[in-house]
């Protein structure tokens, strides 16, 4: 392709159909829930999410970025690579809910939750089915078959939106906190079903020394990726423990998540992203100016995310309406949120240099950072500030991990990131959220102001365009 940043645009805008689908149907479900269920409850769901993340990260094994690693590498065979990962996984994953199913009393019990033990079931059943699905998702992405996954996603995710009207709509008892998860389960069990004729054609075989390969690769990625994810999720499980009102804790958990929601669309570009990104990288590891390119995709890719900022910023009076009149009072944390994600993407920018080089162990130190710095931040201020002290821990956990892996990749897989150019386009930021935040502090009508945030924003865009046009790529190959 005469231009690669053409192929990686026009992947992510396939894998972001879906991606888009997902997130606007679950953001378009917030006011029905924060509206349907208490704070409590909204809370109590929001545990459970935090749970099923980080579990999916242990039960997957890092194998969806090994699979792209040897899929693409001479002398491996794709089909034993992705019969040895997902075999692997299945069988991990059936020992696992067999045992959730077995022990599914004493473990709601000391969660609190006695009487519950089917949302154990419901969390075994979902991270069984996912952490299969995953691992045949990867195989589309490695084989470009961008439409057909976002097919599958689609169809998912509108079985989970049709669950969870019937649950909230049509059935007759009164809505509890089981009925997200629920619909969750019913969405991956028929996801997994369909993925079927996919198992089929592939005719599974085992290769122990495939395995052995791609467990020594992927392994460390999952070390890596645990203590990320769990920094992703660690401040919806330390509320239990250190929140400012521990009879509340669940509530204010509740109010918190309700306003994380509103960055939804950060982490919705970063979410299109990755899943066009991460493959598109290893192809083209080989090119003789990939360095380069990859110093592009970070501006381009800052640019954006400022846009989506500052956007959500400009609009969030309105964004706001979403969440239900108890949910409002956390809003103001909604700009922390939406610079953290954005952190957080380009992170995963400048960590690509220990993928590409193979030097995955280095991901476990610096993401281990980052989780100190989370759980440090939230034990020590979660008492006195609540859902402010995670808002803040997010941030400086995600700016130290992206400091640690820009400092590194210098070192070991140089790539020439323009940084006077990304500090520009922050400054260029930084000037337009000043505007805004003069015009919600001097505009009384809400259409003036929305209307001078609107021109604010567009002046940020076309002078990021005009920062960032002068970067040709050149794409050819060794």
């Amino acid at each position: 392709m005469a231009n690669p940043l053409k192929q990686l645009a026009g992947e992510t805008a396939i894998y972001g159909f879906s991606s888009i689908l997902a997130r606007v149907l679950n953001f378009l479900f917030v006011p029905i829930y924060t509206r349907t269920l208490t704070q409590v409850q909204y809370g109590v769901v929001t545990e459970f999410m935090a749970y099923i993340a980080i579990l999916q990260v242990v039960l997957v094994l890092g194998l969806e970025t090994g699979c792209f690693r040897f899929a693409n590498k001479e002398g491996e065979d794709p089909r034993k690579v992705y019969s040895g990962a997902l075999l692997t996984v299945f069988g991990l994953n059936l020992a696992f809910l067999a045992a959730m199913v077995v022990f599914s009393d004493p473990i709601s019990a000391a969660l609190g939750y006695a009487g519950y033990k089917r949302l154990i079931w419901y969390v075994a059943g979902i991270l069984f089915s996912d952490s299969l699905t995953a691992i045949l998702f990867a195989k589309l992405r490695q084989e470009h078959k961008a439409v057909k996954f976002a097919i599958l996603k689609t169809v998912k995710i509108l079985t989970e939106t049709g669950a969870n009207l019937v649950l909230f709509f049509v059935w007759p008892a009164q809505p509890d906190f089981t009925y997200p998860i629920f619909a969750i389960l019913v969405s991956c069990v028929l996801c997994l079903a369909l993925f079927i004729p996919d198992l089929l054609r592939l005719r599974p075989v085992w290769d122990g020394g495939v395995v052995r390969r791609l467990l020594a690769y992927s392994l460390p990625l999952m070390i890596a990726a645990l203590p990320g994810v769990a920094n992703d999720f660690l401040d919806r499980v330390l509320f239990r423990y250190f929140d400012t009102s521990s009879e509340a804790w669940r509530a204010t958990l509740g109010v918190y998540q309700a306003a994380v929601k509103l960055a939804v669309i950060m982490n919705l570009f970063i979410q299109m992203f990755r899943y066009a990104a991460e493959p598109f990288f290893f192809q083209r590891a080989k090119d003789k100016n990939s360095k380069e390119l990859y110093a592009v995709v970070m501006e381009w890719f800052t640019a954006f995310c400022g846009l989506v900022l500052l956007g959500v910023v400009g609009y969030i009076d309105v964004i706001s309406l979403f969440l239900g009149r108890d949910f409002r009072v956390g809003v103001d944390v909604v700009p922390v949120m939406l610079l953290s994600y954005m952190i957080l993407g380009m992170l995963f920018n400048v960590s690509m240099w220990y993928k590409l080089s193979g030097r995955t162990n280095m991901a476990i130190w610096i993401t281990l950072a980052g989780l100190a710095v989370t759980a440090v931040v939230n034990v020590v201020w979660m008492p006195r500030y609540s859902y402010w002290a995670s808002a803040f821990g997010h941030l400086a956990s995600y700016l130290t991990m992206f400091i640690l892996s820009a400092w590194l990749g210098s070192k070991y897989y140089p790539i020439p990131y323009k940084w006077k150019r990304i500090g520009g386009i922050f400054l260029l930021m930084g000037a337009v959220y000043a505007g805004l935040w003069l015009s919600f502090g001097h505009v009384g009508s809400l259409w003036l102001r929305l209307g001078v945030n609107t021109v604010l924003i567009g002046l940020y865009g076309g002078a990021a365009l005009l920062l960032l046009r002068h970067r040709p790529v050149n794409s050819n190959t060794q």
